[in-house]
């Protein structure tokens, strides 16, 4: 496989290969593997923003037996299996 990499790249790549007594290819090799586990993890400005998220709707779910949840929940699947209509 071939790359093609700016100046400032290689110059960073060579050394941090020097520093580290490695391979070049090594180097990338590492680098692209620990980007690969940080990818898809959320940065913690948006952990902060999902966590305000979710203290300022949390308290707005209002409390409700469970049984009183199961009841709807199976009305609804009720309604769902005669085609989405509704009894009483």
């Amino acid at each position: 496989m071939t790359f093609t990499l700016d100046d400032e790249t290689v110059a960073k790549l060579r050394q941090s290969a020097a520093r580290l007594e490695k391979a070049q290819s090594e180097v990338v090799r590492e680098a692209i593997a620990e980007y690969a586990e940080r990818v898809g993890r959320l940065s913690e400005r948006e952990r902060q923003h999902l966590l305000g998220v979710f203290d300022r709707l949390v308290p707005a779910v209002p409390p409700r037996p469970a049984a009183e949840v199961d009841a709807e929940l199976a009305d609804l699947r009720a309604a769902r299996r005669a085609s989405g209509r509704r009894r009483r």
